[in-house]
């Protein structure tokens, strides 16, 4: 199954993907993928509905962040080995965890921001966790039971305010725009394994980054199981895993983006992002 959100920013309403590929829109069932709606009982209702009895909406629909109401972003940093290293950092011995605000959020195909004076904007395409119900010290073997379903992520960020500037990481990835998610949340029985999605990001047509989710160092379920370790993590909170080589940084010599450079990206089952950067409205 997969859903997703629709309708202008701010005003997003529930969507479900038919067996052809069409848009339906799933608000007259659940008013919007949020965490009510990603309960697994929920999400059994919506799976038990049959898309043809559900209006088809119109080519053009603007597709919004594929999850609502979420509370937190959770991002995990230098997770393939071969990331680290572009980086010219050794891989952890631990999951690398830090936030990003959930004012980044943004639709799959909405046009990034590029910071005031900002210098250094990277790109950085990744598998997302979207959670389906309170998860807290749960084991490896109960996590993905924990999981909603998985979604596209670009963890767009700013690295002199990530790298450059004391204090967290947070500071890079937080600003509005630099989280597009979707198009669509896919739920794990659709996805298949999450340790063989492959990832892809072009700028401007050319290829940046190409990997593949089972050289990640620490996977789906060690993360879900390690970070109830620390927190409680609740329905609609997206996990952002981490991402392959090929970003500006890592370049020789580094490149970053600009206003009117375009990003796509994408991965297996996990549908295609497109974004332009422009200079902050």
């Amino acid at each position: 199954m997969k859903l997703f959100r629709h309708g202008p920013p701010g005003a997003e309403r529930a969507g479900l993907i038919d067996a052809s590929g069409g848009l339906r829109d799933l608000s007259s069932v659940v008013t919007d993928i949020g965490p009510a709606a990603l309960h697994p009982d929920s999400m059994a209702r919506i799976a038990a509905l049959d898309p043809a009895q559900l209006p088809v909406l119109p080519s053009g629909t603007r597709l919004g962040a594929c999850v609502g109401s979420v509370g937190s972003v959770i991002g995990i940093g230098l997770n393939y080995a071969d990331h680290a290293a572009e980086a010219g950092l050794n891989p952890p011995g631990q999951p690398i965890v830090f936030n990003k605000h959930r004012g980044s959020l943004s639709g799959p195909n909405d046009d990034i921001w590029l910071p005031p004076g900002a210098l250094k904007l990277d790109w950085e395409v990744e598998l997302g966790i979207v959670i389906g119900q309170r998860t807290f010290h749960v084991s490896e073997a109960e996590a993905l039971s924990h999981v909603a379903g998985f979604c596209l992520v670009n963890d767009v960020s700013e690295r002199a305010y990530q790298m450059e500037y004391e204090g967290q990481w947070v500071k890079g990835k937080s600003y509005p725009t630099h989280c597009p998610i979707g198009p669509w949340l896919v739920t794990p029985d659709e996805l298949g394994d999450p340790q063989e999605v492959d990832l892809w990001l072009d700028v401007n047509g050319s290829p940046r980054q190409r990997g593949n989710t089972r050289t990640m160092i620490f996977g789906v379920t060690q993360i879900v199981s390690y970070l109830s370790r620390f927190m409680a993590l609740e329905p609609g909170d997206v996990i952002a895993t981490g991402t392959p080589p090929g970003v500006g940084m890592g370049m020789k010599p580094p490149s970053y983006l600009k206003a009117g450079d375009l990003i796509t990206l994408g991965g297996r089952g996990l549908g295609e992002q497109r974004q332009k950067v422009v200079d902050r409205p």
